[in-house]
């Protein structure tokens, strides 16, 4: 099917569900513009977009009232790190030998639906070949999920954290033949610009790279850097051709800085995050998404005998359990920050526990939530999602409890609407 077909049956799709007009009529309302949680409210909803937004509980004719004047409304939450084709444990390894994409697939579906039911309207995968697919069959109806922006296969260099060949013994390397553009792997920039190329033939929406070591890569370094800065220069640059932006993994400090001054969008990670660093994503206005709660499950896994390998053990005990601090000194250093969890490490559905770690880290519950909507949509450079506004997308979760007094509330989703849609209600 072409991409123009599937997305004509996408908003197909999208009109018939969300043809019923509905009235929200919500207790309170998460301005997300101000970061403030304003009083009674009425979120009037026609044909997946916000038609009008009523101060206090309003009876519309001809709209259908949906109760949550015991809730709190916000826009739909964006995490804009995740890989929802997987999901890690002891048998991760081995499954890479074992698995066939089909089976990816297939688990990537009960990944989405729980990540859209824990209140996750929109996320960016970032890295997976399962990604696009998964995508389009959410588009199209066939599966319930978030919007997904999805980068398709991460870039990587030889030996580098997306490297797919990375612990294969000297057989099978030589029966697969080193991997190069097509498999995101990269050694010049113009393997680089071939490498974006490719992602756009592939579909992707977004381009990754790995812009340093990573954590759970069966390699020894977690944070030396892998690309010149020539190399990363090459991929902005081509990707700007096609309206993508690029976000870089990134630990250590040298691989930080040249993907900054390279022109990326985003930081993920940036455990050894240096105040000189910070400078320069502040002069660069880089954004940094943290994954706060990957630093501390992977810390957290790395205690239990063989849960990872040997090579990854002292990486995921290392990095891990700094990933919160650095987060900490990014926003007393006023860098600005979004919301990411690299859920998949994780279990997916557990997104929202990122909001208590970046209040235990210091980062006001307001700031968090607006880390996760507006500040999202402008990391993912849309302005129709993040706020609850006259003709915005009708994203729109209910919570009970208010989570800028209480931020455990966000583990308490109980509505969810995408698009108009209503997937979960009390």
């Amino acid at each position: 099917m072409s991409r123009l077909a599937a997305l004509l049956l996408s908003t197909a799709a999208t009109t018939a569900q969300a043809a019923e007009p509905l009235a929200l009529q919500c207790g309170r309302l998460f301005d997300a513009r101000a970061g403030k949680v304003l009083g009674p409210h009425t979120v009037v909803v026609r044909e997946g977009r916000v038609e009008h937004l009523i101060e206090g509980h309003a009876d519309v004719a001809g709209f259908r009232r949906i109760d949550l004047t015991a809730h709190t409304c916000l826009p739909g939450w964006t995490d804009l790190h995740v890989h929802l084709g997987s999901q890690s444990g002891p048998q991760s390894y081995s499954e890479g030998f074992r698995l066939d994409p089909v089976d990816y697939a297939f688990r990537s579906v009960g990944y989405a639906e729980k990540t859209l039911l824990a209140g996750f309207t929109s996320v960016r995968d970032l890295g997976g070949e399962v990604a696009p697919h998964l995508r389009d069959a959410i588009n199209q109806g066939l599966v319930k999920g978030p919007r997904v922006f999805a980068a398709g296969k991460s870039i990587a260099t030889t030996g580098g954290h997306a490297d797919p060949t990375n612990g294969w013994n000297h057989l099978l390397s030589h029966l697969a033949g080193p991997p190069g553009p097509t498999e995101g792997v990269i050694n010049s920039p113009d393997q680089a610009r071939q490498a974006v190329r490719q992602r756009y033939k592939d579909g992707s929406d977004v381009i990754k790279i790995t812009a340093t070591g990573g954590v759970l890569s069966y390699a020894k370094s977690g944070d030396a850097p892998q690309f010149t800065v020539d190399e990363i220069k090459v991929i902005v640059d081509t990707a700007k051709d096609y309206g993508y932006t690029v976000a870089a993994h990134a630990h250590g400090t040298e691989g930080m800085k040249r993907a900054i001054l390279a022109g990326v969008t985003s930081i993920e990670h940036g455990t050894y995050m240096s105040e000189e660093v910070m400078r320069l994503m502040k002069q660069h206005g880089t954004w940094y998404v943290p994954t706060i709660y990957a630093g501390r499950f992977v810390a957290d896994k790395a205690k239990i005998d063989g849960y990872f390998p040997e090579v990854v053990r002292p990486k995921a005990a290392r990095i891990g359990a700094l990933i919160q601090e650095t987060a900490a000194n990014a926003y007393r250093n006023g860098v600005k920050i979004a919301f990411g969890t690299d859920m998949g490490v994780g279990p997916h559905g557990d997104n929202a526990r990122e909001f208590l770690y970046m209040v235990e880290a210091g980062i006001p519950a307001a700031v968090a939530l607006q880390s996760a909507t507006i500040r999202a949509a402008e990391v993912l450079g849309v302005d129709d999602q993040g706020v609850i506004a006259a003709g915005k997308r009708a994203d729109v979760i209910a919570l009970a409890g208010d989570p800028v007094q209480d931020i455990e509330a966000v583990l308490r989703v109980e509505f969810v609407m995408k698009d108009g849609q209503v997937f979960k209600q009390p």
